[in-house]
């Protein structure tokens, strides 16, 4: 039985690996701006089900896995940044604060038919750090875009701003490895 990531993201497939299940990535080419919702769980369970069905129609054989996340802070839904200064902006409003970060799980086994959903969420508190240390965050990796939404815990200064998470950690690159696993023996999948 095939597995198939619907995403492209190095980081969710690097989390994945760590599983030692064989699968294949495939991105879905989803507009995200066609969903629209103020409400982020709503919002990561819609994308990561549109994104999960576009790969489904190119696999009958296959258990596809779509994911979808977004932070929540004030009120706002917060998406990938689209520079370096949004980026520097959001991480430096985040200081000393907490937010949250929702992540969309939406699993479909095209041999039974059967379709499982979930939503994690996590609350982020961010200790109080400088400006020069979001510099040096810049400095140690170029994808801004990604690391102001998640943070990689290991080897990277963005790992020092958190000073407490409720939730798995795991989600904080966009794959919580305990609920998927959870999804995937609801779907009774077997390593052949």
């Amino acid at each position: 039985m095939k597995i198939i990531l619907a995403t492209t993201s190095p980081y969710r497939k690097e989390v994945f690996e760590s599983l030692d299940i064989l699968f294949e990535v495939e991105g879905s080419n989803v507009d995200e701006s066609q969903v629209e919702s103020s409400d982020p769980e709503e919002l990561v369970r819609e994308l990561s089900k549109l994104k999960a069905e576009a790969v489904a129609k190119n696999h009958k054989d296959a258990i596809v896995i779509g994911f979808d996340s977004v932070g929540f802070f004030n009120g706002n839904i917060l998406e990938k940044p689209k520079s370096k200064e949004e980026s520097f902006e959001r991480l430096k409003s985040l200081s000393g604060k907490e937010h949250y970060l929702y992540t969309g799980i939406h699993m479909i086994n095209n041999l039974s038919g059967k379709v499982i959903s979930k939503v994690n969420k996590n609350k982020i508190f961010m200790r109080k750090y400088s400006d020069e240390e979001i510099e040096k965050y810049f400095s140690q990796d170029q994808r801004f875009n990604t690391f102001s939404l998640g943070y990689n815990t290991e080897k990277h200064i963005s790992a020092s701003f958190i000073e407490k998470i409720e939730g798995n950690h795991l989600n904080l690159k966009g794959i919580p490895l305990s609920d998927v696993i959870e999804m995937l023996n609801e779907m009774d999948y077997k390593e052949e």
